[in-house]
C-alpha cells in the first residue's frame, strides 16, 4: 500500500513539474508603421520565437500603414511572410483599415487572415493571456 502512494505521490510530482516547464507562449504584436525598419522587426522577432519556441502562438495584427507589410504590391520580403504563416504565426489584416486604403482580400499576400476591427482583435487576444508587443521604431 505504501509503494502505490509513493508511487503515485512521485508520479503526481513529476506531472506537475512537466506541466509547469511546459509554459503557454502566446504573443500579439501590434504593427501600425509602413516603416520597413519596423517590417523587418516584426518578422525578425517572431522567427526568433518561433525558432526557440515552435509552439508559441503568435499573431501580427496590421491595421493603419501597417497593413502594407501584407501587400502583395507593397512588401518586398513576401517570402519571410509565407515561411512565418507555414511555421503557424497568423497574420491578421484589420478590414476597417483596408476599406479606408480601397485594399481588398485578393490584394493581401496568400494566408493572410481578416478581423474585422485590428484594435479589437488586439484587445481580445490580451483578454485571452496574450502578451501585447508594439513594434515601432
Amino acid at each position: 500500500m505504501f509503494r502505490l502512494i509513493f508511487f503515485s505521490a512521485v508520479l503526481l510530482i513529476f506531472q506537475q513539474l512537466a506541466s509547469a516547464q511546459k509554459s503557454d507562449y502566446k504573443v500579439v504584436f501590434d504593427l501600425t508603421s509602413n516603416d520597413p525598419v519596423a517590417q523587418q522587426q516584426v518578422i525578425r522577432d517572431a522567427g526568433l520565437i518561433k525558432s526557440a519556441h515552435p509552439d508559441a502562438q503568435l499573431e501580427v495584427v496590421v491595421y493603419g500603414q501597417g497593413l502594407d507589410l501584407v501587400r502583395k504590391d507593397k512588401f518586398v520580403d513576401k517570402d519571410a511572410i509565407a515561411k512565418l504563416l507555414k511555421l503557424g504565426v497568423a497574420f491578421k489584416a484589420c478590414h476597417i483599415a483596408m476599406d479606408r486604403q480601397h485594399v481588398t482580400e485578393s490584394q493581401l499576400i496568400t494566408g493572410v487572415q481578416t478581423v474585422p476591427d485590428g484594435i479589437y482583435e488586439i484587445i481580445s487576444k490580451q483578454r485571452n493571456g496574450f502578451g501585447y508587443i508594439k513594434v515601432a521604431r
